[in-house]
């Protein structure tokens, strides 16, 4: 066993089954995955993992790799005045960022973060609006092709400043998917732009023209974001978009009756809606065990990393299961492993990954990491990580190796 040719035999793996096998990668996939024959590896160059947890590399599904200060200077957070105000928090944002690092500098040490944690698939939300036209995206554009070879970036043409509110940013977004976002964003539309229907024509005409994908920030709570997140399933319905689009935050679903969100579920679920969380400390977040049971993709993203919304995040996929566990109140395994599979295979499906998984023909992008399973990987949340893309190790110990 070793390298042959574009061959690489990696030993002694766990798998998430318990099993101990011996995987193989050759053109930068899973050419094999076999019972481990026990061998010493060879001097040719195999990897024997001993034992370690075998997990396919975790999906950041929300982060905003525009607006982070991690590694700059630190930022004090402020308040807000009259308890959170998007509003507010986008004006402290915009003064924020006037007296930023550059823009790609700070990109590239979130994005390294991530990956060195095990993260190599992401969806990247990127502001759009009249102030900052595209210099946001076309300098997140040139990120993401440096890091090509590390890491998978889809990117979400955010309208921070609402659509109607900000008059010519319809036409940026635009401008802005033709330029190389993958998806369309949007951003309250009942209390940041006051017009539902009005904010969505352009969301969904957006999407249908262009032939994107959706992904709306929807921080309303209550009836009027439970009104607005029904309005947007009954969209990917009529639009034959299922699979397509996500909510993130919906904070709605965290604070509406168990009634109510049973009702919400079963619609959500059937629109091939998805719903991304991060958990956050200070508000009400969609249940993810009612959501999961309704048949609801649930997926998760650090969302901010050290910005102007809060001065948290460590870009760990593997840490942000364990809060969505912790707050969720999941003790059993079966519910460890539900919060596992919200930031691995939940988030992949929602981002439409092709080839996720450690199985025959899926792509070589895994984690091992020292534990016996995936609950006590939730729990544990262990450090001392190796990093592999397509075969080849790029991260250990927190840190990018190339």
């Amino acid at each position: 066993m070793g390298c042959i040719l574009n061959q690489t035999h990696f030993l002694n793996a766990r798998l998430a089954d318990g099993t101990v096998a011996d995987l193989t990668v050759e053109g930068g996939r899973f050419s094999a995955v076999a019972p481990a024959a026990n061998t010493t590896p060879p001097t040719d160059g195999a990897v024997d993992l001993a034992g370690k947890l075998v997990l396919p590399a975790f999906v950041e599904g929300h982060i905003h790799l525009d607006t982070s200060f991690y590694g700059d200077a630190w930022r004090p957070h402020i308040p807000c005045t009259d308890g959170f105000d998007v509003r507010e928090r986008v004006a402290f944002q915009m003064r924020n960022l006037e007296q930023a690092a550059p823009m790609a500098e700070r990109a590239k040490n979130q994005l390294e973060l991530c990956i060195g944690h095990g993260s190599l698939a992401m969806r990247s939300h990127v502001m759009v609006d009249a102030a900052v036209g595209l210099k946001h995206v076309e300098t997140i554009l040139a990120v993401r092709e440096k890091y090509r070879d590390l890491i998978d970036i889809q990117l979400v043409a955010f309208p921070q400043s609402g659509i109607l509110s900000s008059p010519g940013t319809a036409e940026l977004l635009d401008e802005a998917l033709k330029l190389g976002c993958d998806l369309i964003g949007g951003l309250d539309p009942a209390s940041f732009d006051r017009d539902v229907k009005a904010h969505l024509d352009v969301v969904f005409g957006l999407a249908e023209k262009r032939g994107a994908g959706i992904d709306i920030h929807l921080h309303d709570r209550g009836s009027l974001g439970l009104f607005e997140i029904e309005e947007i399933v009954a969209r990917t319905t009529a639009s034959g978009m299922p699979g397509k689009v996500a909510v993130s935050h919906a904070y709605a679903l965290g604070d509406i009756s168990a009634e109510a969100l049973a009702r919400a579920g079963e619609r959500i679920a059937a629109a091939g809606v998805a719903i991304m969380t991060n958990a956050p400390g200070d508000h009400a977040f969609p249940p993810v065990a009612a959501l999961r049971k309704a048949g609801v993709t649930v997926f998760a993203g650090s969302d901010n990393i050290r910005d102007s919304w809060w001065p948290y995040g460590d870009g760990d996929m593997l840490n942000r299961a364990n809060m969505i566990g912790y707050r969720s109140g999941f003790y059993e395994d079966w519910e460890l492993e539900a919060a596992y599979d919200v930031v691995s295979h939940a988030g992949a499906k929602a981002l439409g990954l092709e080839g996720y998984g450690i199985a025959v023909g899926a792509k070589a992008d895994f984690v091992a990491l020292r534990a016996e399973h995936i609950p006590e990987a939730v729990v544990a949340v262990p450090k001392d990580r190796k990093v592999y893309r397509a075969g080849r190790e790029v991260a250990r110990g927190g840190k990018v190796l190339a």
